[in-house]
């Protein structure tokens, strides 16, 4: 649609151009009124002298323009593109030639038969010129035209490449994402096998979220929080009493929209840090948005395996959300992260434009 557009208003500015040019001998020509009969026959020479001389330098533009700059200059090289400009230039030259002996046989107030010799070299002059201005207009046209079709073209590919990679990390988190919770499955059904049934559920809520709602570019941010709000449900029932978990949350009236699952990895990794041989584990998630800037933080305590070296799937969520963030989010964004020996925090500020 967006290039269609762009066809239509392209060939309006062509027409309304070379409509412009037509008229202008017309409107600057010698006054018509004049009852004088060599003002009115050298009104009709001037007017349809310059006016079919435009007429013929239309297919001399587009000749120019469609087929010697993209054809010869760019394949053959600039001898041979300007050979055959100058022989195109001749050959106008030519038609020019028995165009004004034609007008001024016919319309000119100082018809001598064939005469007209000074009148017709100084046309000839003006006509180089102009034919010489045509052919500079074509050219410069032509590559103001291929250098913003080039840049169209590149800006294509880079959003291609960029929707290629956020689809491949998009693609990243599911994976990592049901790859720790039936690790929690695992672990519960041997501590807690009543509890498998209803995590089963939530899980099930949380599937349905990933595989329907987040083919969108962009999803509200209400609905990203219920996914937030099932996932921690689901590690309230896996975990009990075991830790302690405060999850805040305000949103305004008027929600926004965020990029799905952009949100979870940082809770992921708290719990996946955050739990274990800690004393008093606590997470801390706090989710505002305005109208302005949506902001969310994320605080855990640590314990001693979050020191020790990580295997080859560690670590996919944040270095994938991080990628994210400067894809989607790249002057609109801040992520502070810090990290102690017991504590570790993130605060992510997204403004809203």
């Amino acid at each position: 649609m967006k290039n269609k557009t762009f066809t239509v208003r392209n060939f309006l500015l062509h027409l309304f151009f070379w409509a412009f040019l037509i008229a202008l001998p017309i409107l600057l020509g010698p006054n018509s009124n004049s009852t004088n009969p060599e003002d009115i026959r050298r009104s009709y020479f001037w007017i349809i002298y310059m006016t079919s001389f435009t007429v013929i330098n239309i297919p001399f533009f587009y000749l120019n323009t469609e087929i010697l700059l993209p054809k010869l200059l760019r394949a053959k090289g600039v001898i041979i593109y300007l050979v055959t400009l100058i022989s195109t230039i001749a050959l106008m030259l030519w038609f020019h030639e028995a165009i004004f002996h034609w007008a001024y046989e016919s319309f000119s107030p100082d018809n001598r038969g064939s005469g007209g010799g000074g009148p017709r070299r100084g046309a000839t002059m003006r006509m180089i010129f102009q034919l010489l201005f045509y052919a500079a207009i074509g050219t410069s046209y032509r590559l103001i035209s291929d250098g913003m079709k080039e840049d169209e073209r590149t800006k294509e590919q880079e959003n291609e490449r960029l929707k290629s990679e956020l689809s491949f990390l998009r693609s990243q988190i599911s994976p990592h994402f049901m790859f720790n919770v039936l690790n929690s499955v695992v672990s519960l059904s041997r501590r807690k096998p009543e509890m498998v049934e209803p995590v089963v559920v939530k899980l099930s809520e949380l599937m349905r979220y990933m595989i329907y709602e987040t083919n969108d570019s962009i999803v509200p941010i209400s609905k990203e929080l219920t996914y937030l709000e099932s996932y921690i449900d689901l590690q309230k029932i896996r975990f009990g009493d075991d830790i302690l978990i405060n999850f805040k949350h305000e949103i305004g009236p008027k929600s926004s929209s965020i990029e799905p699952m952009l949100l979870i990895p940082f809770v992921e990794n708290a719990f996946k840090h955050g739990v274990g041989f800690i004393e008093n584990p606590t997470i801390e998630i706090e989710l505002k948005d305005s109208s302005k800037e949506l902001t969310f933080h994320v605080a855990n305590k640590k314990g001693a395996s979050a020191n020790e070296p990580k295997d080859e799937s560690s670590g996919i969520g944040l270095a994938n959300v991080k990628r994210r963030l400067e894809l989607l989010y790249l002057n609109n964004h801040s992520l502070i992260v810090k990290e102690s020996d017991s504590d570790f925090e993130i605060t992510l500020t997204i403004q809203h434009v």
